[in-house]
């Protein structure tokens, strides 16, 4: 397919999806290899900031979405009436950040790194779709493992996990808090070796 045309059937694609498309399932309809679409999406994304256009297009790990660009934000709400979405709370703003850096993780590691019970915040997110399970660990009761999603990347502007920023230690006691969640999570992992001598299962 040429160029040029790869690019608008790229858009009209993604447009029509409304969604996240995987770059494979991308390659496979448009008939192209991935170095290619990579670089017709790249072309595409900065033609849309360039322009200033009311579009933007994000890669979001293996997958490509468009959306509408952030400073349109408030006058497509007011358009379309829609609500602004709660902000997440502290607690769960915790819970976030523990599954976001060591997942997948289960339950118990955000309970121990907490203090608290985590069930109801672990609910919400899952709810809101901004954490996902990721298969069962291989330990007695099985408990579920979780993971962030597309939408958390997608929400907190990030194109993959990389783009997290370091965990805080610019203070002794910022420094002192990384220390101590790491080696709570190092000690519950240490203790689910112990006890099952096996790995997370992972689901494909």
């Amino acid at each position: 397919m040429e160029y040029g045309k790869l690019k608008r059937a790229l858009e009209g694609v993604l447009f029509a999806a409304g969604e996240p498309v995987t770059a494979q399932r991308l390659c496979l309809g448009l008939e192209t290899d991935r170095a290619t679409l990579d670089r017709a999406a790249c072309d595409l994304a900065e033609e849309y900031e360039r322009e200033k256009r009311g579009i933007r297009l994000l890669r979001l790990e293996g997958s490509y979405q468009l959306c509408s660009a952030p400073e349109q934000a408030n006058l497509i709400r007011r358009t379309l009436e829609s609500r602004k979405p709660p902000k997440l709370s502290q607690p769960a703003l915790e819970v976030l950040a523990v599954v976001a850096y060591f997942q997948p993780v289960t339950r118990a590691y955000i309970d121990q790194i907490r203090g608290v019970d985590s069930a109801y915040t672990v609910g919400l997110l899952l709810e809101r779709e901004l954490i996902e399970e990721a298969g069962r660990l291989s330990v007695p009761g099985r408990p579920v493992l979780l993971r962030t999603t597309k939408t958390f990347l997608r929400s907190f502007g990030l194109s993959d996990l990389d783009g997290l920023p370091p965990l805080p230690d610019l203070s002794e006691e910022g420094e002192q808090t990384t220390l101590d969640l790491k080696a709570a999570i190092h000690r519950l992992e240490e203790e689910q070796e112990l006890e099952a001598g096996t790995l997370p299962e992972q689901m494909p």
